[in-house]
């Protein structure tokens, strides 16, 4: 019997079908996921796995194994498992899973179980002892709460907590006495959530750091990407109509423009050009201020209709009159004036 059979021989059954159904799991699902278990207590672990299993169904695999037995497996299914290794150390748990690794990951950091606290711990959240009968009898423990500062009275042979009463905010270090009041009231603040260390996709591994995405900021990345997409549209007027709606208004404010710079009237721009180059010339006048006196330039601004209250029919009157000076006025005047308007 050669060295090699013997050794064969001696491999247990159990490690031979480990590898074998870890094998096919891997060649069954695209995606793996690794998850430290090194910190994680096996009571809490459990709640965890039925809370997934809940969520996802048949979706998922879980598996605890060797990382040994794990590599093994990755190399019977054809995947080398080289980029793993770095994070094949310790106690890990196999997600076996078609699921996109980002959703999983999501989910994951969204699902938890809890545990008591032990001195020493740091508050995850804000802690708070809630108003009610706690079932303890008078005695030194009322001392505890007394340090504690948490108000309490005694009634029917029982101490009762006066009014919900935070006694630890985020951050803040459990003392002996908090962890000791909080497990015999039952209260079990320290967070339990299983830490993944990396997901497998079709050759492609993807650290933790990249796994847990911020959605607030990716949002705003898809929002701003989607706002430059549309003015890169607006600016080639590419015939779509979301794009066309913004363009094609951009488009006659630009043109007016240009016609105002150039003096260009017509029919359609005349009211702009002409209301533009009167605003200009009164903003000129009230610069030069008393300059403009002793250069001879006297600008009258009408007065407001509402202060100048003009009777209904002299309203009329100066109407008829002003449309008939429009109507006197020739296309070459106008453009007599805007020439000498802006020098051209």
């Amino acid at each position: 019997m050669s060295v090699v059979q013997a050794r064969a021989r001696r491999i247990p059954e159990w490690k031979i079908k480990e590898v074998e159904e870890l094998a096919e799991l891997a060649k069954n699902y695209r995606v793996v996921a690794i998850v430290d278990l090194s910190k994680t207590p096996t009571a809490q672990l459990q709640r965890i796995r039925r809370k997934i299993e809940r969520k996802f169904g048949d979706k998922v695999v879980l598996r605890v194994a060797k990382n040994t037995l794990f590599k093994l497996a990755l190399k019977k299914a054809g995947v080398d498992p080289s980029p793993l290794e770095p994070y094949l150390t310790g106690t890990n748990m196999f997600i076996f899973t078609n699921l996109n690794p980002f959703e999983l990951a999501l989910a994951l950091e969204k699902i938890y179980a809890t545990k008591p606290a032990k001195p020493g711990d740091i508050a995850p959240t804000e802690i708070v002892l809630p108003a009610g009968d706690t079932g303890f009898k008078p005695g030194p423990i009322m001392s505890v709460f007394g340090k504690l500062r948490v108000p309490i009275r005694v009634q029917g042979g029982s101490i009762w907590i006066a009014k919900d009463t935070k006694v630890a905010k985020p951050g803040d270090e459990i003392s002996p006495e908090l962890a000791s009041i909080l497990q015999k009231l039952g209260i079990e603040p320290i967070i339990v959530k299983l830490k993944v260390k990396a997901a497998y996709e079709d050759g492609v591994v993807i650290p933790a750091d990249k796994l847990i995405l911020d959605l607030e900021a990716y949002r705003r990345d898809v929002a701003q990407a989607h706002l430059t997409a549309l003015m890169v549209g607006v600016e080639i007027a590419y015939p779509e109509p979301q794009v066309l709606e913004i363009a094609i208004p951009m488009a006659v404010r630009r043109a007016l423009a240009v016609a105002a710079e150039a003096g260009y009237v017509t029919p359609d721009n005349a009211e702009y050009v002409i209301g533009l180059a009167v605003a200009r010339a009164l903003a000129v006048v009230a610069a030069l201020g008393d300059t403009a006196k002793e250069l001879g330039i006297d600008i009258q601004v009408a007065a407001p209709a509402a202060a100048a209250a003009p009777a209904e029919e002299k309203k009329e009157e100066e109407e008829e009159e002003t449309e008939e000076k429009k109507e006197e006025v020739s296309e070459e005047q106008l453009a007599a004036g805007l020439e000498s308007l802006f020098g051209f």
